[in-house]
């Protein structure tokens, strides 16, 4: 694949003096995950880790390579229209193979997210301007984590958990950051060479361009909801197939709060915050942690199968043409 020239340096790029402290963050995300199966294994043992694998059945991976293209997709069209609202090209079919290859990364390399990364990379090389097409991932990516943070206090806030009663302070916590960022917005001088200054402008371009301009937040909302409610579906078929038989409306605040724990860049392939929540959680709702282990170690398994389209992706190599670098 030819190279693009070199794109506009980032605003929001960090010094290219912090790779020692980038590569240590990275030390610290693996080690965290590491720590934490650890610290599950000292606690219940290997036994739920591979009850949970054993009891994978067809039917449960039929369920989720459904769910996982459906999800795909969902997520292929967000970062799409995110992609186009800031001025970079995508097309669905490239988005949904790019996302399939991340979805195979992030499922067995450390950390969770490098398959993010070089989506984001190498789709900005292919349009010609990496700055923007990193910017598409990290929106995209966020948009996603905003609308899943409003659907679980939503369905926490329905539905009895272990956290129901620390809920009013969440949300004004949550109140409180958004005001503060909107506020902030708002006090950046619309001019001034500073970096700070060209930081908080560019981010504020890229929220009204890529996510609230009006073809592009339904869009981006519907998506986020679809992806949402496939992976807590396929989380619920995760603890089915692990032994859990309680209520759904006991099961599925449970399983949200596992998903949420996954936003935490401290795994091993995925492995980590996950299965330690899942415990916690299904410990204190009256069940047992061994079986929110298992519930964990199954979704994990399901989404590594659901994701290997991915590798195939992966392995072809073929060279992505390169795209125009702007559409409007």
């Amino acid at each position: 694949m030819s190279h693009a020239t070199a794109a506009p340096a980032d605003p929001a790029a960090p010094p290219a003096g912090s790779a020692p402290a980038r590569s240590h963050w990275a030390w610290v995300r693996l080690l965290g995950g590491l720590g934490v199966l650890a610290l599950l294994v000292w606690s219940v043992g290997t036994g739920p880790f591979l009850a949970g694998l054993r009891l994978i059945d067809a039917p449960a991976l039929a369920a989720a390579l459904g769910i996982g293209a459906l999800t795909t997709v969902c997520c292929a069209w967000r970062w799409s229209l995110v992609a186009g609202g800031l001025g970079v090209r995508l097309p669905l079919a490239a988005a949904v193979a790019h996302c399939y290859r991340a979805v195979f990364l992030n499922s067995t390399l450390p950390g969770g997210v490098l398959g993010d990364v070089h989506r984001a990379v190498r789709h900005g090389r292919d349009a010609g301007d990496v700055a923007r097409g990193v910017r598409a991932v990290v929106w995209e990516r966020t948009a996603g984590q905003v609308v899943q943070l409003v659907i679980a206090v939503a369905v926490l806030a329905a539905l009895p958990s272990p956290v129901r009663p620390y809920l009013p302070a969440l949300v004004a916590g949550l109140a409180g950051a958004t005001l503060g960022l909107v506020l902030l917005a708002r006090a950046v001088p619309r001019s001034g060479a500073s970096r700070w200054a060209r930081t908080v402008r560019t981010a504020v371009a890229d929220v009204r361009a890529g996510l609230l301009a009006r073809r592009t937040w339904l869009g981006v909302v519907a998506a986020s909801a679809v992806v949402v409610a496939g992976h807590l579906a396929t989380f619920v078929v995760a603890a089915r197939t692990a032994g859990a038989d309680a209520p759904l409306a006991r099961l599925l605040p449970l399983t949200l709060l596992a998903l949420l724990a996954m936003g935490l860049p401290m795994n091993v392939g995925g492995f980590g915050p996950r299965e330690g929540v899942a415990a916690w959680a299904f410990g204190a709702a009256g069940l047992t942690a061994g079986q929110g282990v298992a519930a964990g170690t199954v979704y994990g398994a399901l989404v590594l199968v659901a994701s290997l389209p991915g590798a195939v992706v992966l392995l072809r190599r073929r060279p992505v043409a390169r795209l125009p670098g702007d559409c409007r």
